[in-house]
């Protein structure tokens, strides 16, 4: 944790949208105890990355994908939440103030974190009168060094139907602690939760997505509810289909759904053209298929993408493919060089700050 310089701050009283905030120096928030994000954990977290590119010019990564997402789990959380114009704004003010954080191009990026709380007083339960966004940024380095080594968890659950699965709620995540906490002080780098109805069919690692690879086939896991609809995961599922590979329908067809009825953009006839994709297949993942894949990898804005060397399920570890000539690590040239400016953006992914 690396304390920058500034912070951005907007706060929306009850009824009311949010109205132009600041950028203000970084410091420490006050707040009441009873505030509704203390008591009840009514509470949004986002994240995206900041990179500079190789002529010093600083890029971001679909803002607009992040600012979709929080409308949907503000929705769900019963809370106001900012327009996408107001986010990526509020994501373009604090990267701009804090621009010489940005580490130089292959030594990093500066990792945004935006907040959406309830700050305003409560104590029985109900939504706060009160919320506040605020952004902070940090530079960062590589998360993982090499690749996963993953644990299958099959007691303790990350999410369950009809839950908060689907969006980043606050209290989605230290739930996971004790699984991952365990995990790491047995040598893995991470867990790979199980669904929680029937405990046969992969869900997600404790803060990213995962993705097999068998064949030509790369498959992940469906958004049913209980999985977050991953940025990173979006634009791998896309670049996937530009190489040829096979994706799952399900994959792409309820993003894009979930995306365009949030923007009020629901074009049936695209949706239609994407439901003629005729070498897609539509499936769940067992834990079976997993075992059997030949190469395995997570995605996430934080991990990007990271490929997992073994998974244990059972006492029982299955090792995969790693290296240059995989799959992963050639989506991952892709992304990151979209990301950095070194391949160009020909879906107009990356936003300029200026």
């Amino acid at each position: 944790m690396v304390p920058t310089d500034y912070m951005y701050v907007m706060k929306s009283s009850e009824g009311e949208s949010f109205t132009q905030g600041n950028v203000t120096p970084f410091g420490n928030i006050e707040m009441s105890p009873y505030a509704g994000i203390l008591n009840y954990g009514q509470g949004l977290i986002e994240g995206l990355k900041a990179y500079r590119k190789e002529d010093g010019r600083v890029l971001l990564f679909r803002p607009e994908q992040n600012a979709q997402r929080l409308k949907i789990g503000a929705e769900r959380m019963c809370m106001p939440s900012p327009s996408v114009e107001q986010f990526v704004e509020a994501v373009k003010q604090t990267v701009r103030a804090n621009k010489h954080w940005v580490p130089p191009q292959g030594k990093g990026s500066l990792y945004v974190r935006p907040l959406l709380i309830g700050s305003g007083p409560v104590l029985g339960l109900c939504p706060a009168p009160e919320y506040t966004f605020l952004m902070y940024v940090c530079p960062v380095g590589n998360y993982h060094k090499g690749p996963l080594n993953l644990v299958v968890e099959d007691k303790l659950h990350r999410a369950t139907p009809g839950g908060t699965g689907d969006i980043k709620a606050i209290t989605n995540y230290s739930p996971v602690c004790k699984a991952l906490t365990e995990a790491r002080a047995k040598g893995f780098s991470d867990v790979l939760f199980l669904d929680a109805v029937t405990k046969k069919y992969i869900e997600e690692v404790s803060t990213c997505n995962i993705f097999i690879v068998k064949d030509d086939v790369i498959s992940t896991p469906a958004i049913v509810g209980t999985i977050l609809p991953g940025i990173t995961r979006k634009s791998i599922i896309e670049i996937a289909l530009d190489f040829g590979y096979q994706v799952s329908l399900s994959e792409t067809l309820v993003f894009v759904i979930r995306w365009k009825v949030c923007c009020r953009q629901f074009d049936k006839q695209e949706l239609i053209k994407i439901c003629q994709f005729d070498q897609v297949e539509e499936r769940t993942i067992p834990v079976e298929d997993l075992l059997e894949a030949d190469e395995v990898f997570c995605s996430g804005t934080v991990v990007v993408i990271s490929p997992v060397g073994s998974i244990t399920y059972q006492d029982k570890r299955v090792e995969y493919k790693t290296g240059a000539e995989t799959v992963s690590q050639k989506l991952y040239v892709m992304l990151t060089g979209i990301q950095t400016g070194r391949v160009e953006d020909k879906r107009g992914w990356t936003v300029e700050v200026v």
